[in-house]
């Protein structure tokens, strides 16, 4: 790893990283590299910071550099589901109820979207 910065369970035991200035990787339980997103999904980050798993199982990202906050689902192109609104998003957690919360350091808050 590169900077590992966050980090969050994904289903099936394992774990996904995001790396400072680098990409996000997950692991199989086993710590054995699955995947590195900026390869799988050929998206490019400016400054990977939270991350966190959705109920379906996709994997959601902030990028402190770009101000987004973008899913990553299992089969399928990536979403950016935050596109304004944050000036620097770091921490990020999911609710089973839908809700997607961003701590924003820069505005000292916690963002709640739906």
């Amino acid at each position: 790893l590169q900077g590992p910065r966050y980090i969050s369970p994904v289903p099936g035991g394992g774990f996904a990283v995001s790396e400072e200035c680098g990409d996000v990787k997950v692991f199989m339980s086993s710590r054995k590299l699955l995947c590195s997103l900026s390869s799988k999904y050929g998206h490019q980050f400016g400054n990977p910071a939270g991350v966190c798993v959705d109920t379906d199982g996709s994997i959601l990202v902030a990028d402190e550099q770009r101000r987004t906050v973008h899913l990553f689902p299992e089969h399928g192109a990536p979403v950016c589901l935050v596109s304004t609104g944050l000036r620097r998003p770091a921490g990020m957690a999911c609710s089973s109820s839908g809700h997607l919360f961003v701590a924003d350091t820069a505005e000292n808050c916690v963002k709640v979207f739906k």
